[in-house]
């Protein structure tokens, strides 16, 4: 039986789809596929552009109706969420060690660096400082953030991939430049002695220190202090230290979610179109440093030289870095507990 109501449902939806005809209002569509892309806090802007993009393309070239839907937090923290049970096709961290847990876990194929190029990483990154304008406290080097009286704003790197790369950053300087270990703890004990609030991202640490202005000095990556200098304008400087650390963002598919949802193909092609040109510009365009050397080229004004080591330069990957400084009870518990 056909009551008032539903007439009436049937009658406004009638109008509206005649009226988006009309006037080409754009229409609601559903998507065949639909995948999930769990990311890093700080690629937000990034991926805004990225995915309407990759589904243009997909669309053009095999015909297929895709949304793209986000997932942002602490690279660790998406990983965890992961592991236990969100439904990603695919994960954009910024730190290998937590794609290895996905594997560890049982939904990541333990082969994932290989299939992509560059160790699964279309795009890396460094450390640097977002310092108030005119650098009140003349930082200017790692050492510098372990003097008293400078608060330095960093995430938690038990819980955030940012965090992570600003302690071994600093610990590695330390050792490159021909310290010894006591020397580089002694110098991450008193730059976390100095950080007033430990949150539990990187885009939290950038509120803490824009918004809530608590702080001297932010650390963390340089894609992400661009956007707050695009954001604020001219109220912070850019400091890049001596020596920083190269911080790759891998990528992997997450093979459990994709192959019971028959969603490889879709997911793979997204992965590869970020090593497109279309992709690799878009993320040069958003100062994360891109594979391609064009796109590289195109926007190297984004890019300012530094020397950088890598995880296996210093610590012999990240395996080994998570077990000695970032497990429950290693040197970052030690040193921060005291």
């Amino acid at each position: 039986m056909t009551t008032k109501n539903s007439t009436r449902r049937v009658i406004l939806a009638s109008f509206l789809a005649a009226s988006a005809t009309l006037f080409g209002l754009p229409q609601a569509h559903a998507a065949d596929t639909v995948l999930l892309n769990a990311a890093y806090d700080v690629t937000r802007e990034l991926f805004k552009e990225i995915n309407p993009a990759f589904t243009a393309q997909w669309k053009k070239t095999t015909g297929e109706t895709i949304d793209v839907n986000q997932s942002h937090g602490g690279s660790s923290k998406q990983a965890r969420s992961v592991a236990d049970g969100m439904e990603a096709s695919v994960v954009t961290m910024n730190q290998a060690n937590d794609i290895d847990i996905l594997v560890e876990r049982g939904v990541v194929a333990a082969d994932w660096a290989k299939k992509f190029p560059n160790n699964a990483s279309p795009f890396y990154s460094t450390m640097v400082y977002l310092v108030r304008k005119g650098n009140p406290k003349q930082i200017k080097d790692w050492a510098d953030l372990g003097k008293p009286g400078v608060k330095v704003i960093i995430p938690n790197p038990k819980t955030s991939g940012n965090g992570r790369y600003t302690y071994l950053a600093a610990w590695g300087a330390v050792i490159r430049k021909g310290g010894n270990e006591a020397q580089a703890r002694d110098l991450v004990g008193k730059i976390f002695k100095n950080v007033p609030v430990l949150d539990a991202g990187g885009r939290g640490a950038t509120t803490t220190f824009t918004q809530r202005e608590i702080g001297d000095v932010l650390v963390t990556f340089e894609n992400e202090v661009n956007l707050v200098r695009e954001e604020f304008g001219d109220k912070f400087d850019v400091i890049y230290p001596s020596i920083s650390i190269l911080a790759e963002s891998p990528v992997a598919v997450v093979d459990k979610v994709v192959d019971r949802r028959n969603l490889r193909k879709q997911a793979t092609g997204y992965v590869n179109f970020l090593y497109s040109e279309e992709g690799q510009e878009i993320i040069a365009k958003h100062s994360l440093r891109p594979r391609s050397e064009k796109a590289f080229k195109k926007y190297n004004a984004n890019f300012r030289q530094v020397t950088l080591f890598t995880i296996d330069d210093v610590f012999g990957g990240w395996k080994a870095a998570q077990k000695k400084h970032f497990d429950d009870g290693a040197e970052f518990d030690k040193i921060y507990n005291k």
